[in-house]
């Protein structure tokens, strides 16, 4: 008995059916593999930086101003971490600088109520990874002759110039041991691992 070819409809529907299941497949490799080298995901809008409680304008400060990165986070030259810096800090300058702007008079607000200001943190390492912002700093600027926001750029990218602070690196493992290696640091696993 001869089976019946199927029909010019059911044949456009297997097609556009299988085409939209390859790029499925596609892009789920996509993700995937971007996933596993630990690649930034810059599709669609993810990895974009998350959104702050104040839209901090980095370009202000840094392009127009010619701040350093240590005007602000201050103790990235003495300690681990580089600190985020309180908002009594902001109100430093802001107490007479930009006044009637809708960002500085919410920074007010918090100040005046006695909030903190609670940044999302951007950038972030697993638990089991140390990480000395002041032994990085210390050892380029003084290495290379090097003013402290170039150092910060070699993993947190061009913040000055963002809009939104976003995650330009994947901050792997490899990357560490790479620039350890180029820079004769050492390599053994208790140097970053607890």
């Amino acid at each position: 008995m001869l089976q019946r070819a199927p029909s010019r409809k059911t044949m456009i529907s297997l097609g556009i059916s299988g085409a939209f299941a390859l790029i499925l497949v596609a892009l789920v490799i996509f993700f995937i593999t971007r996933a596993w080298f630990g690649l930034p995901i810059n599709v669609f809008g993810i990895n974009d930086g998350p959104e702050q409680p104040i839209n901090f304008p980095h370009t202000t400060h840094v392009e127009q101003l010619g701040l350093d990165c240590t005007f602000c986070h201050r103790l990235v030259t003495e300690e681990k971490t580089a600190s985020i810096p309180p908002i009594e800090q902001c109100m430093f300058c802001h107490s007479v600088v930009g006044q009637g702007l809708p960002e500085i008079e919410k920074l007010k607000d918090l100040y005046r109520n006695n909030e903190s200001l609670d940044w999302v943190r951007v950038h972030r390492l697993p638990d089991h990874v140390r990480f000395v912002h002041e032994a990085h700093i210390t050892f380029f600027s003084k290495e290379n002759n090097t003013p402290a926001s170039e150092v910060c750029s070699i993993c947190h990218g061009d913040v000055g110039s963002m809009s939104k602070v976003e995650q330009v690196r994947p901050l792997k493992m490899g990357d560490c041991v790479d620039c350890h290696k180029n820079n004769s640091a050492p390599t053994d696993c208790t140097t970053c691992h607890y």
